[in-house]
C-alpha cells in the first residue's frame, strides 16, 4: 500500500447542516453535501467521475446518487458494508483509485438520519447481518452503549480508569465544539455536568455517548498535481491502513492480544499506517479520534502509541488532549459534541486544520494529522489516515 504514499489529495470538504430531523432523504443530504464539497474544490458535476460510501442498513449507493448529481459516467465506485470501521478505509481506497489512474476526481461522502430514522441499534434499523449477533440479541446486548460499556468496563478494572478520566475527554471536546459554529451542541459543560448526566449502559453516561445526527459530509479526491491547481492547499494521503482480525461483536480473539479487550484492531494496524506515511505518534501535530464513545478515544491514544497501555485515562486528564496540549484531539468537538456523520467528518476537521482553515478552533502550524475510525470493536476491523499538508 506504501505505493500511492502522497500522491492523491483531498482538494474540497462539504457538509450539510446537522440536525436531529433533516426533514429530508438521504439522498438529498448525499446530493447537497457533494455539491458544497465540489463547490470548496472549485470543481463541477462534470469533474467527477467516482463516488465511494459507506453503509449499515441506511445507504445511498453511488449508483442512485450520480444520475441524481447528473454525474456522466461513472468509471469507478465503492459502496462498502460496513460501520464507523470502515469510513477511513474509503477514503482510502479513493486515494489508491486515483494513484492507480482508475479514477481521476473521487468524491466520498456518507449520508445519514441516524436521529430521525435509522437509529443505530434502535428503531427503524434491521438487524445488522453479522453471524453473532443472533446470540446476543435474545438477552437484550445490541445496541452500541451496551457494547462499549463492557469494553469500558474492561479497562476500568485492568487499569483503575475512573470515571472523571472519561468525563475529562466529554468536558474538552464539548470546549472545542464551542468554537464550531456546526456543532450541535455549544453550550460548556463542566466535570460536574458530565457526572450529573443519567446513566445509559454503566460505566457510560448520556456525555460520554455520541450525538445521533441527521446530516452528511463529502470529501473530494484527486491526485495531488491537480490539487495543486485548485482552489486549497492540497492535503495529501501521506498513509493509509485498514485491516482486522478474526471476530465481530463476540470479541473473541479481538485484537492483537488475543482476548484482551483493552487493546482494539487500532494496535494491530497503527505500525503499517506509521511505516507508509515516515512518521510516529511524535509527528502528529493533531488528531481526530473516533468518539463514538469517550472510551474509544482514551483506548485510541493508547493503541496508536501516544501513550502506554493504561495511561490513556491519566493522559487525558493531564490535559495533553486539550487545544493547548501536546496533542490537540476532535478539535471540532467530535461525534460527542459536534454531531455524528460516521467518521466522515473527522477526516474533513482534519483537513481544515490542515489548511489553516479552522477559524477560531486552529490548531496553530498543524501539518501532520491523524485520523481514525472505529477501533475494531464491534466489528472485527478498523481504519485510519494520516493526513499532510502539501506546502
Amino acid at each position: 500500500m506504501g505505493s500511492f504514499r502522497d500522491r492523491a489529495a483531498v482538494a474540497g470538504v462539504g457538509y450539510t447542516p446537522f440536525s436531529k430531523d433533516s426533514g429530508v432523504s438521504t439522498l438529498t443530504l448525499a446530493v447537497d453535501a457533494i455539491l458544497a464539497a465540489l463547490d470548496d474544490a472549485g470543481l463541477g458535476v462534470d469533474d467527477v467521475d467516482a463516488l465511494a460510501t459507506h453503509r449499515v442498513g441506511d445507504s445511498t449507493p453511488p449508483w442512485v446518487v450520480a444520475p441524481a448529481l447528473g454525474v456522466p459516467e461513472v468509471s469507478w465506485y465503492l459502496d462498502q458494508f460496513g460501520g464507523g470501521s470502515v469510513s477511513h478505509s474509503v477514503v482510502a481506497q479513493a486515494a489508491m483509485a486515483v494513484a492507480s489512474g482508475v479514477a481521476e476526481t473521487v468524491v466520498c461522502y456518507r449520508a445519514i438520519n441516524a436521529r430521525s430514522e435509522f437509529r443505530m441499534g434502535g428503531t427503524g434499523r434491521a438487524p445488522a447481518p453479522v453471524f453473532d449477533v443472533q446470540y446476543q440479541a435474545p438477552y437484550g446486548y445490541f445496541a452500541p452503549p451496551q457494547q462499549f460499556a463492557m469494553y469500558a468496563r474492561a479497562h476500568m478494572n485492568a487499569y483503575g480508569t475512573t470515571h472523571e478520566q472519561l468525563g475529562a475527554v466529554a468536558v474538552g471536546q464539548r470546549a472545542n465544539a464551542v468554537k464550531n459554529p456546526r456543532a450541535l451542541k455549544r453550550d460548556p459543560i463542566t466535570l460536574d455536568d458530565y457526572l450529573a448526566s443519567r446513566w445509559i449502559a454503566e460505566p457510560l453516561r448520556l456525555l460520554d455517548c455520541c450525538l445521533e445526527t441527521d446530516g452528511a459530509c463529502a470529501v473530494v479526491v484527486t491526485s495531488r498535481e491537480r490539487a495543486r491547481d485548485l482552489r486549497h492547499t492540497p492535503v495529501l494521503v501521506s498513509g493509509a491502513a485498514w485491516g482486522g482480525g478474526d471476530s465481530f461483536f463476540s470479541g473473541a480473539g479481538n485484537g492483537p492480544s488475543g482476548t484482551d479487550f483493552t487493546v482494539t484492531e487500532a494496535a494491530r494496524i497503527a505500525p503499517r499506517l506509521y511505516a507508509m506515511a515516515g512518521v510516529g505518534p511524535s509527528d502528529i501535530d493533531v488528531a481526530e479520534i473516533y468518539d463514538c464513545f469517550t472510551y474509544s478515544v482514551l483506548v485510541q491514544l493508547e493503541d496508536y502509541g501516544f501513550c502506554a497501555k493504561g495511561e490513556g485515562g491519566p493522559y487525558v486528564e493531564s490535559g495533553a488532549t486539550l487545544m493547548d496540549g501536546d496533542l490537540p484531539v476532535n478539535t471540532h468537538g467530535g461525534f460527542l459534541s459536534e454531531g455524528y456523520v460516521h467518521g466522515v467528518n473527522h477526516i474533513a476537521e482534519a483537513v481544515a486544520q490542515l489548511r489553516g482553515t479552522a477559524g477560531d478552533r486552529q490548531v496553530p502550524g498543524a501539518e501532520v494529522a491523524l485520523s481514525t475510525a472505529q477501533p475494531g470493536y464491534v466489528l472485527a476491523g478498523t481504519s485510519a489516515l494520516i493526513l499532510r499538508s502539501d506546502t
